[in-house]
């Protein structure tokens, strides 16, 4: 850094520039700015607008097969002209169907929830709440962005080959995936899928090194990690679970190609395909080493989507409670424990794999630990809240809904925990409604919290809260609609991933039951496009942002200038001189990080509370 000094001729310095790289940006042209970018903020904004972009996309595909599941015998012309060969007469083709569910799950578990909710709010908000001018490499941050970005254009293409894109589910499970003629979405569709996640990986691991760097190296004087917002925390502790699981994953993956096209056995073994009429010569593979490997991915992947949602829930429901967090040592401990404990718990998904039953209940046992951190967060947000001055912003909405969705789906994870009970549910509507409340809906609602909450930051300007407002009463209503009543379909044995259950007599009684829910996605993904209008609309027509700290908070991104330069701040980084959350104390309703501690006052430190000039 150097420090530069503008001299008077009485000699005294007038102007003090610490230049950390940030006066390079000042002049910047259209493509250097919006495209190329190496501003973190930009590139925040970019991986939230992709992120949106395949929600759409991802959302529309659970539509069209809500439609199937919810009208199985109907035929609607709209399908053909939207899907072509794929919606022939009205209805959808049994191969595009899995191709739907597949895509589906592919894109909203990495494209949206990884990549839109840790790519966004990871590089908007650690520089600005740790109070550095930028990412530890700028560079890489924006090459994380656009291997982001061709992982998603290889994905997208895939869904206009001739075989179709892939469609043996979101997982690829082999051997669908590892044999080519196993069915028309066995062929290129796995091979661009391949391709685009390993790209994918490729960035998950760019970002995360750049996001450990920053907050291990770049913290302005002060921040100390006990000072760190917990949203940082959370991050912190989400860049690293990416670090150590995606190359296991992206192995697997490798291993899938090379079974696909070198002749190896690595999960193929003692096949016969009918459709030659012979054998094939794998021998000594294993399909559960490819479970293994996606799985030791898998379940971390849930906290890698669920914990940025933890951290932005913390932040706004302090903020708008006017409360300091509770138990802020406590919620540091448990975000370090959920972390640690998901990759001890990989084998939960694989209890009807034919596992020793005494390995499955370690699994078991580990599987119900992983609540006590859980659950102590859970009751740290519920201690915030209480008593609190709440402001209902759309923000707030969000993340009180993120907590009533999380302690709801989380619950029914104590049933799957139990290896008796899940070997009954295990590939039911039951996995579903857990899955998606739990991960899906939750996560969801922690990026509504954060859009709406640092949306003034983003662009300065407010979106609108009467459509904010609408699309939240909207969506949580719907959300309870759609997956809470698949608990008892599950409970019923109802099989996943199923086009027509018209079949099964036993399942005939959910035939209204299926149309409400088809109904109520539709419902849904109608008001997400409210979301969607909001957003754009609000950018450039929103009310203007006056103010620097709209929301009356004390973290350091609410210290930069409304639109703020590449470099964050104009002058010198601030000083940090107390925890995140220091709300209603001493008759003042927040105290902002930057603000000096005055003597005999009592403050916030590794968990304990002491006075200035005093004893602890």
């Amino acid at each position: 850094m150097a420090n530069l000094e503008e001299v008077t001729p009485s000699g005294a310095p007038s102007i003090t520039i610490h230049d950390e790289g940030h006066g390079e940006h000042a002049h910047q042209n259209f493509w250097s700015h919006y495209v190329f970018s190496q501003d973190h903020k930009m590139i925040a904004r970019q991986f939230l607008i992709t992120g949106m972009i395949w929600a759409i996309i991802g959302a529309g595909f659970s539509v069209l097969f809500r439609i199937q599941l919810g009208y199985p015998g109907e035929k609607f012309p709209i399908l053909e002209d939207l899907l072509g060969r794929w919606g022939q007469g009205g209805q959808i083709s049994h191969e595009f169907y899995y191709s739907l569910v597949t895509m589906h799950g592919t894109i909203m578990i990495f494209f949206v929830l990884t990549a839109g909710l840790s790519g966004t709010f990871a590089n908007f908000l650690i520089p600005l709440q740790c109070g550095a001018r930028d990412m530890a490499s700028p560079m890489l941050n924006m090459l994380s962005y656009w291997f982001f970005l061709a992982a998603s254009i290889v994905m997208f293409s895939s869904l206009f080959l001739e075989s179709g894109p892939a469609s043996g589910g979101w997982t690829a499970y082999p051997p669908l995936s590892a044999l080519g003629d196993a069915m028309p979405g066995s062929r290129a569709g796995v091979d661009y899928w391949l391709i685009s996640l390993a790209l994918f990986v490729v960035s998950t691991l760019l970002g995360g090194i750049n996001y450990i760097s920053t907050i291990l190296n770049l913290r302005t004087k002060g921040m100390t990690m006990t000072r760190l917002p917990l949203t940082i925390w959370a991050l912190f502790f989400t860049a690293c679970l990416g670090l150590l699981s995606f190359p296991v994953l992206l192995s697997g993956f490798i291993l899938l190609l090379f079974d696909r096209h070198a002749g190896t056995s690595f999960y193929l073994t003692d096949i016969y395909m009918s459709s030659i009429g012979k054998a094939l010569p794998n021998e000594g593979g294993s399909a559960i080493l490819y479970q293994h490997l996606f799985w030791f991915l898998g379940h971390p992947e849930v906290y890698i989507v669920i914990l940025p949602a933890m951290g932005i829930a913390s932040e706004v429901i302090s903020i708008n409670s006017r409360k300091p967090i509770f138990g802020y040592t406590a919620m540091v401990g448990s975000l370090f424990a959920i972390a640690i404990l998901s990759f001890l718990v990989w084998a939960h998904h694989m209890f009807v794999t034919g596992m020793n039953p005494f390995l499955g209940s370690v699994f078991v046992l580990l599987t119900l630990l992983i609540a006590i951190p859980s659950a102590i967060k859970v009751f740290n947000w519920l201690t915030t809240l209480w008593r609190g001055n709440i402001r209902f912003t759309p923000g707030m909405l969000f993340a009180i809904g993120f907590v009533s969705v999380f302690i709801s789906g989380g619950l029914t994870g104590i049933w799957l925990g139990n290896s008796t009970i899940d070997m009954h549910v295990h590939d039911t509507y039951f996995i579903i409604a857990h899955f998606h409340l739990v991960m899906g809906v939750a996560a969801m609602f922690g990026m509504f919290a954060g859009i709406y909450h640092w949306f003034p930051k983003m662009y300065g300007r407010y979106m609108n809260s009467s459509m904010a407002y609408i699309h939240f009463w909207v969506t949580m209503a719907g959300a309870y609609c759609i997956f809470w009543p698949m608990h008892y379909e599950g409970l019923a044995g109802m099989p996943r991933r199923y086009l027509d259950y018209s079949g099964w007599s036993s399942f005939n009684q959910f035939e209204d039951l299926n149309r409400f829910i088809s109904v109520a996605t539709i419902i849904v993904f109608a008001v997400q496009l409210l979301f969607v209008f909001n957003f754009f609309y609000s950018i450039f027509k929103g009310r203007t942002v006056t103010t620097m700290n709209p929301w009356q908070a004390t973290t350091l991104e609410w210290t930069t200038p409304i639109h703020a330069p590449h470099g964050n701040w104009d002058g010198e980084i601030p000083e940090v001189h107390r925890w995140a959350y220091d709300y209603d104390k001493d008759d003042r309703p927040f105290i902002s990080q930057t603000e000096p501690v005055r003597a005999g006052e009592r403050q916030f430190v590794e968990g304990e509370r002491f006075e200035v000039g005093g004893r602890r």
